[in-house]
């Protein structure tokens, strides 16, 4: 991938921001039970609190991760209509007739049937195409095509 911020779709955002909440809740249980023993007693005591710090900046790092990712994803503003790219939904027809829209997103934060991640070797054939393109992968039962049908929208009409 490049360092460029790319877009996210709003099934993983929605997801990441979930995860900061649940990482925040996290971390301030956490830090409550470090307030709470001013006084360490014997080494188990510090052993015990030397692990609850490394949770915080276990959880502090993770959240910081969380926060830049959304802030890049803002700034990369919503994805191309014209070429395949993160975060963007396309439909294709695979060789055996079946139709099915998949977003592209730079990584998997959820389990979804219709996404792929960029780095995927779907999404990696995916990438940079427009529709009418024919692009072939690597799929566990050996070499695969599929055609883009449409990007942006679902082939009955706009998402």
């Amino acid at each position: 991938m490049t360092s460029e911020p790319a877009p996210i779709s709003d099934a993983a955002r929605h997801a990441l921001e979930q995860e900061i909440a649940d990482l925040r809740a996290e971390r301030e249980t956490v830090a409550a039970t470090l307030r709470e023993n001013d006084t360490v007693g014997d080494r188990a005591d510090e052993a015990d609190e030397l692990q609850r710090a490394n949770e915080l900046e276990r959880l502090d790092a993770r959240i910081s991760e969380i926060s830049t990712r959304l802030r890049q994803a803002a700034e990369a503003g919503p994805p191309s209509t014209d070429v395949v790219g993160v975060g963007s939904t396309v439909t294709v027809r695979f060789a055996d007739g079946t139709v099915e829209t998949l977003r592209i997103d730079a990584e998997a934060v959820q389990l979804d049937q219709t996404m792929v991640t960029a780095d995927s070797p779907l999404g990696r054939a995916l990438l940079g195409h427009r529709t009418g393109d024919l692009v072939s992968y690597d799929a566990p039962g050996g070499r695969a095509t599929a055609v883009v049908v449409s990007l942006g929208e679902s082939p009955g009409g706009p998402d």
